[in-house]
């Protein structure tokens, strides 16, 4: 259930703030959003794969922590984010 490359390329040139920019806040929330969206469809298909799940709610606490330090921090880029990512916050 890993991105693949190209996938995980056109997530980081979406939502970087400069050219080299791999680690921001932004992009790692849009790939931890990426891999909950694929993580949820596969348990679309298979309710009893528990290990997933477990994967999935780790990912899902890492994503809010990020999203909370972000609101922390700099609340306009925050908005900015949810809005893109099209986020309930």
């Amino acid at each position: 259930m890993a991105l693949l490359a190209d996938h995980r390329l056109q997530i980081t040139s979406t939502h970087q703030r400069h050219n080299k920019d791999t680690g921001s806040i932004e992009v790692q929330v849009a790939m931890l959003t990426a891999e909950i969206n694929a993580v949820s469809e596969h348990l679309q298909s298979h309710d009893k794969d528990h290990h997933s799940r477990r994967g999935l709610l780790g990912k899902v606490g890492r994503r809010n922590r990020l999203l909370k330090y972000l609101a922390r921090t700099d609340p306009a880029r925050y908005q900015g984010l949810i809005a893109k990512l099209g986020l309930r916050k």
